[in-house]
Order: C-alpha cells, then structure tokens, then sequence
C-alpha cells in the first residue's frame, strides 16, 4: 500500500509520535502542586523552587492524621483536676447530732457527701490523659498533612529573613508579598530573635522550628511559610 494512500475503513490509525506525549509529561510536571515560587527577603520573587516528593508529594491518611490530631489534644490537657474525697474533708470528728429522737435521718458525719460542705463521691482526680503512637505513624500524618498543603497551593518559600531590628511590618510585606493572605505558620531551621520578635504582635501568624512541626499548627493556620533551609531540616528528618 503507498505511503500516501489513505487509511481504508475498519483500520487502526497509525501510532502517534512520542513528541506530543513527552511535551504533555513537561507540562505536567511544571503545572506540579510541587513547584512553587520562591522569594527573596525583599518580597521579589527569585525563581521557582520543587517541593521534596518524599514529603509533599504523599498519597494524604486520613485516619492517621485524625488519631494523631487527637492524640496531640490529649497530651496537652494538665489532668490536674481534684476533688476531696470523704476522707480528705476536714472536720466531722463528731456527730453532728443524736442517733434518734430529732425526726432527722441519721447522720455520723458532716463531712458525709450528703451533706454541705461534704465530700464529692466519684470527682476527678489527677491523671494522664496521654496517648501513645508509633513514631512511623505519627511521620506519616505530619507528610500527609504536609502534602495536603502542598495539593491545595497553601505553601510558600522564602530565602530568608534578614532583619536589623524587629519590624512587624517588615515580615507583614513579606508575607503579603509571597501570597499569604489568611493565617500563617512561619518555619524556621533555628532560633531566630528578630524574626520571633517581629511576628509577635500578629495574632494571625505563628513562628515554629522545623523540627518542632506538628499537626495542630498545620490545621489551625493556612498557610504554611518555609524557609529554604528549614525545607532541607524537614527533608533530612521527617522524609
């Protein structure tokens, strides 16, 4: 058959080229929840930065991330309540009156918990209400929540923070400038005065340490910020 030939009916067309295929692959990976912009201290947008697939790219767990949620709740209550048992009441050596004769139901104490000012039956007592996880699990729903983030363009990348004094306006340009609208969670790889200082009186904005990221913080601000370097902390440990 020649080449120019048209194809006859009932006939298979011929497989397309590979060009198309691989330009549509580049598109995709560029249009990646993964790519993000970065930005510089002065609020320009410095290049485009990819997200660490090992943390940002997970398939998200719904029930770890709601277990580990909860357990992290848990582990913060005090369970330092207290009520005073019968024993623990002071007074009520003696009867408060005679066993019969006074037309009153008998009484031995009045620290009894029948009466005012007696004991409480069954009141709380200090205890822990702390919950354990395995370490694998608890990894995996901080890069589930991580990657939910990622998914839904609610991370920001910032080359750093360079700050001669403490400004709350500074770090609010900044932050307006890289997208952030809403609330924020700032991510720093080490302590930082001047940044801590300058995000203090912004009731909306909260600044953490890389290795001190957890799920509470992810699901109360959203936005996440990170720094460059505590991307590279996060890659090292929670990967």
């Amino acid at each position: 058959m020649p080449e120019n030939e048209d194809v006859g009916e009932g006939r298979a067309p011929a497989a397309p080229k590979r060009a198309p295929r691989a330009r549509k692959k580049a598109a995709e990976i560029e249009a990646s929840p993964l790519n993000v912009s970065s930005f510089g201290a002065d609020g320009e947008r410095s290049g485009e930065i990819r997200l660490p697939e090992s943390i940002f790219g997970q398939e998200p767990n719904g029930s770890s991330m709601h277990q580990a949620y909860l357990r992290q709740l848990a582990n913060a209550r005090q369970g330092t309540a207290k009520t005073k048992r019968r024993g623990e009441v002071s007074g009520g050596g003696a009867k408060p009156y005679r066993q019969k004769g006074t037309g009153r139901a008998r009484h031995g104490s009045i620290r009894e918990p029948s009466m005012v000012g007696g004991g409480t039956v069954f009141g709380p007592q200090p205890r822990s209400f702390a919950q354990r996880m395995p370490r694998k699990m608890r990894r995996l729903a901080l890069r589930s929540a991580l990657s939910v983030k990622a998914n839904e363009g609610r991370v920001a990348v910032l080359d750093g923070f360079e700050l001669e004094e403490p400004k709350t306006r500074a770090v609010v340009d900044l932050l307006h400038a890289a997208g952030v609208e809403n609330s924020a969670l700032v991510v720093l790889p080490a302590s930082n005065d001047l940044v801590q200082r300058s995000f203090n009186n912004l009731p909306w904005a909260k600044v953490v340490l890389a290795r001190n990221l957890n799920l509470y913080d992810l699901f109360t601000h959203e936005h996440l910020v990170l720094t460059k370097d505590s991307l590279e902390l996060l890659e090292e440990n929670f990967a």
